[in-house]
């Protein structure tokens, strides 16, 4: 009879602690023509954050830091074809965990909004943009 060790500990690597966010491609529904005001451009560029990374984020339902009520309209407007609208605050996600939700207006912030259906039923035209540009 033959017997085959076994190890009392694990070799194999940890596994990793951070959460990997993987994008697809697909985007969910049309955004028409991008555009974005001069004032969410300087921000991005002060900031480094991207804007496809959040268009990206934008296509796939990641809202960023919309409360409930905008999110649940944002749900119902992927049927009934009004707009879609996301907010991005641009900081990392431990400033952003850390400051109050009442708080976070004063953060660096971009929304990306798509607008409603036309009469033929297709969205024209999504822009990012500052809150104050709206």
């Amino acid at each position: 009879m033959t017997t085959t060790p076994t190890s009392a500990t694990n070799s194999a690597a940890p596994a990793p602690t951070t959460p990997t966010i993987i994008y697809s491609n697909t985007a969910r529904f049309p955004l028409g023509q991008i555009v974005a005001t001069p004032g969410a451009l300087e921000l991005l560029q002060e900031t480094g954050f991207s804007a496809a990374a959040l268009l990206a984020r934008h296509l796939q339902y990641d809202w960023g830091d919309l409360c409930k009520d905008d999110a649940a309209l944002n749900a119902m407007a992927l049927t009934d074809g009004s707009r879609i609208m996301s907010v991005y605050r641009l900081v990392d996600a431990e400033k952003l965990k850390a400051t109050p939700r009442s708080k976070r207006a004063d953060l660096p912030t971009v929304w990306v909004t798509t607008d409603g259906t036309n009469e033929d039923g297709k969205r024209e035209y999504t822009t990012l943009l500052l809150p104050g540009d709206y």
